[in-house]
């Protein structure tokens, strides 16, 4: 038996039906050329040659008696693909809206914990031709780590999928559920060695704490700060609110070589470009409906702590607060007062993130948080309360080769991610083959116009790119200045939605392509 950490099995205790605690990603695929097979059935037969190769298809949860501990994987010896695979065909015309619109609405669901916890969908019916792939898997499953893993297991660089050697046959477990003695049993010794744990954590815990409460004397004497400047709540916004389980989701895809021009240029990292980008997004947001707050919103940025060559199958991540200075008009002083606030936040969380425990005594935890957190949700106080931060911006690094699911080619990867009470809108940015593709998933009744959002973000670029100068082709056209480019006109989200973007001929596959390495 594998038992859940305390960081995994948080995400299963804080989950409500208004907070669902899953993750996803939506793909548009491009068939292949004259394909006239049916992609929901090779879809199926794909994943079931390849099931063995992720431990998030087959195993499933086994809870502790009366809920006292965490919960434990087991092995599911009976998978239904016909219900983890599905399809669903949009109505016409099947717009990127439509497509959008859809994803939300499967977003919002719960997943069912009788089961391994994932899902596919294939979505056809576009108006493109192409089809849409859309996954979702729970928190307490899968981090960076398994999302990896599991990106592995069923991608290929190649068209043609590479040969996957058969599964070893294994005997089928003789019951369907373990027995009260023995997850009991199991219980109180996953117990015994998370004290332990806590017990050679709890020296290392006291330092940080003491060098937070009094920072060390720099060369002038003084003593540094116990708080990243400038950062404090942040201010109330239509984000910060008690959430439905609706879910609206949008898309957008920006080209990766403008954002790491920007940030070379400017001297800033490309995580500050992207953080920008939002800044700004969400700062002409909210001035065209309430105004802009005179305190600057601030993200909480989810943060890595797995070590180099660490493979476990678990979350080790924690959250910092980094300011978007979304009071600060000027586009060019908004970039590096991120840039400075982001500089000052890792610090700061390099000098906590040992102390952070990713694993602790549970007895009597499910309880405690799933009590707290519904009380949160049914009084309100996440409305009332102010925020800690007021979105979620997370980016993540993923291959800039093309890839390849079941022979379709992924022309785009938009992440699929968590609204939370207080925090109403999720953007998670995953950069794909020369793309960042943003994907927004908010609230449906706090962000019903989060298409908007996603088409600002356009328009963010456009006012970064402005003020850089663009490169020169020739030495000749170097000499001659430049014009900026003229103010983008607004747009309605219909007429902004990102198009599918254009796929490039690749070479005809060989017969037996090398296993993917992937970063995301």
């Amino acid at each position: 038996m594998n038992h859940l950490s305390g960081i995994d099995a948080a995400f299963l205790y804080i989950e409500t039906p208004e907070m669902p605690m899953h993750v996803g990603s939506l793909n548009v695929l491009d068939l292949p050329h004259n394909f006239e097979g049916d992609f929901w059935e090779e879809l199926k037969a794909h994943v079931a040659s390849r099931m063995h190769l992720a431990p998030l298809f087959t195993r499933k949860l086994a809870l502790m008696p009366f809920e006292l501990a965490n919960p434990v994987w087991v092995e599911d010896d009976d998978i239904d693909l016909d219900y983890h695979v599905r399809r669903v065909t949009l109505p016409r015309p099947g717009t990127r809206l439509q497509l959008e619109a859809y994803v939300g609405r499967l977003h919002s669901s719960l997943l069912d914990r009788s089961r391994p916890l994932w899902e596919f969908y294939v979505i056809e019916g576009m108006a493109s031709g192409q089809v849409a792939f859309y996954s979702k898997a729970h928190h307490a499953a899968m981090d960076g780590a398994a999302g990896a893993v599991l990106a592995n297991a069923i991608l290929d660089v190649t068209a043609l999928p590479r040969v996957v050697k058969a599964p070893v046959q294994r005997r089928a477990s003789q019951g369907y559920q373990l027995g009260v003695a023995e997850l009991a049993g199991a219980a109180l010794k996953n117990a015994a060695v998370q004290y332990i744990k806590l017990a050679k954590l709890l020296p290392t815990a006291l330092k940080t704490v003491a060098s937070i409460a009094m920072p060390p004397k720099g060369e002038d004497g003084q003593r540094g700060r116990r708080w990243p400047k400038g950062l404090g709540l942040g201010p109330k916004t239509a984000f910060n609110v008690s959430i439905t389980n609706q879910r609206v989701f949008a898309g957008q895809s920006l080209p990766l070589a403008d954002a790491k021009r920007i940030a070379k240029q400017l001297d800033v990292t490309l995580n500050d470009v992207v953080m920008a980008l939002c800044s700004a997004a969400l700062r002409r947001y909210l001035e065209e409906r309430e105004g802009v707050p005179t305190k600057a919103l601030v993200a909480g940025i989810p943060v890595s702590l797995r070590e180099a060559g660490n493979s476990e199958m678990n979350n080790q991540a924690m959250a910092m607060l980094v300011s978007l200075a979304t009071h600060e008009a000027d586009p060019l002083k908004r970039l590096h007062a991120i840039h400075a606030s982001a500089v000052a936040a890792k610090q700061f969380t390099g000098r906590i993130k040992a102390a952070v425990p990713m694993d602790f005594p549970s007895f009597g935890t499910p309880w405690l948080m799933t009590g707290l957190v519904s009380l949160i949700g049914r009084s309100k106080l996440a409305t009332a309360l102010p925020p800690v931060s007021n979105v979620v911006i997370s980016n993540v690094p993923g291959p800039q080769t093309p890839l390849y699911l079941a022979g379709a080619r992924m022309v785009s990867n938009y992440p699929v991610s968590i609204p939370a009470h207080g925090m109403a809108l999720n953007i998670t940015v995953q950069s794909y083959n020369g793309s960042l593709d943003f994907g927004l998933t908010a609230c449906r009744r706090a962000v019903p116009d989060v298409r908007d959002i996603a088409d600002y973000l356009v328009d963010a670029l456009a006012e970064l790119k402005a003020l850089v100068p663009a490169p020169a082709t020739h030495a000749a056209e170097a000499a001659v200045p430049t014009a900026a480019p003229a103010s983008p006109k607004r747009r309605t989200p219909r007429q902004s939605a990102a198009a599918p973007k254009p796929v490039a001929k690749v070479a005809a596959p060989r017969a037996r392509a090398a296993k993917p390495r992937l970063t995301a």
